[in-house]
Formats: structure tokens, sequence, C-alpha cells
């Protein structure tokens, strides 16, 4: 049977902390402990927070170009300025909208640059952490030393979609699992071949959880038991669209 519960009582994460042995604490204290094969599911924030990746706003001084984009979106500059050094380039920019390619390859708004979340004061964004995959390897090889459970992995981030309103989890770091079920050549139940069929499995598995984690509660973490995950040790990339292949740009 597939279950998803929170982890609770996650404390302000501050740059240093170790996250795969607060995780680990945290689970006990809600008595209960890693099975082997249970899925992590972290926020991206609480990870760029360990990570140190907080950039004050006081200490940004915007180009002429961030100016320009501001005027035209009514943003802060030193908060597009901060997107711009996040971004590979500028995809859309509509109607106070800034939608970029991050410097990973994640189409997103603001490049993954927010202010929720980041204390008590509006002055500082945090960024997308430098590497969200060596993120989650770092967490899993914790756990892993602590609990000796081989646990998946997957750092998460809210994304907007194209075509549909509302927000979904997305997975933006994984370790442990492949991110994708690939159906191709199978049968399907009339014994047809399956042509083009890979279900982001990572993704899915991301926006299941987000149905138990609470920015507002403080509940960054949740724990996914009884899916088999895609064994393997897949990349994040792997669920990035090559330009070459992406029909809308």
């Amino acid at each position: 049977m597939l279950t998803i519960f929170p982890v609770t009582r996650i404390p302000d994460i501050k740059k240093g902390d170790d996250l795969g042995k607060m995780i680990v604490s945290r689970i006990e204290d809600q008595g209960d402990e890693f099975k082997q094969g249970d899925i992590a599911v972290i926020s991206q924030k609480i990870v760029s927070k360990a990570e140190g990746r907080i950039l004050p706003l006081s200490k940004i001084t915007p180009s002429e170009f961030a100016e320009t984009i501001a005027n035209e979106t009514g943003k802060d500059p030193r908060q597009v300025e901060a997107v711009l050094r996040e971004s590979r380039k500028i995809i859309r920019m509509k109607s106070g909208h800034l939608i970029t390619e991050t410097s990973h390859g994640f189409i997103c708004a603001n490049a993954g640059v927010d202010q929720s979340n980041v204390g008590t004061t509006r002055d500082s964004v945090t960024l997308l952490p430098h590497d969200s995959d060596a993120s989650a390897d770092r967490i899993r090889k914790t756990i892993h030393q602590i609990t000796g459970r081989k646990v998946p992995v997957i750092i998460t981030d809210t994304f907007g979609r194209a075509w549909r309103m509302g927000q979904v989890n997305f997975a933006i770091g994984i370790s442990g699992m492949k991110p994708i079920h690939d159906y191709r050549g199978t049968k399907d139940m009339y014994r047809r071949t399956l042509q083009v069929t890979e279900i982001a499995v990572a993704d899915e598995l991301a926006s299941a959880a987000e149905l138990v984690m609470n920015k507002a509660d403080r509940v960054p973490v949740a724990i996914i038991r009884g899916y088999k995950a895609p064994k393997g040790q897949g990349r994040i990339k792997e669920l990035i669209r090559p330009e070459e292949f992406d029909l809308f740009r």
C-alpha cells in the first residue's frame, strides 16, 4: 500500500545544517523510522538555506538591463538582477511575468529566485541549489550512514504550468532512483506495443508528496512508503526536454 506522511517539527534551517541527520531525528521523534525503499521528498527551500543560497538584496547593484526589465514588469530591480544572474536566457516577459531558463536548464518563473520563507526580513531572496542532484546525493548518503537504509531522495520546487492554472511540485534533484519509467516496447492490455509512453515518476512523486507538505505550517519534508521506484542512479537532466525537441520555443 502506498502511503505518504509528513515529517513535522523541522526547525528554521540555517547555513551548515545537516538535513539528512535532522530528517532522521525528526522521523524518530514521530515514533517511526526509515524503511528500506522509502523515498524522502524535500523542499528546495530548506536545501538552499542549508547550503547558504540566500542573497541579501542590499548587496545587489542592478544592471541597466535589470532596471529596464524592472520598469516593464513592476519588479524590484535588485530581484530582477538576481534572476538574470541565475539565468541562461529569458524565455518570456509578459504581463509582469519573467520566465527564464536557469543555469540548470529549468524553464520557470524568476529562475526560482524567491522571497517566501526566507526569514523575518523581506530584504533577502533564496536561490536554487547550485546542483540539486549533488544535494540529494549528500542527503541520501547521510541517511544511509545513520540508518543503513537505501532511501532515494527527491528535491522539489513548485512550478507553474504553461497551459493550466495552479502550481505543482516538480523534481529538481534526485538521487538513488531513475526519474522516468520507460514503458516503450512493452505491451498494453490489448497487446499493442507502446511507442512513446515515458512516465516522469520523479515529478509524480514530488506532486503527490506536496499534498502533505505545507509551506505555511513548516512541513518541508515528506516520506513516500510502498512505492517501488525505478532502480538506478538517475540525474535530473533526464527530465529536461532538449531545446531541439521543444515545440514551443
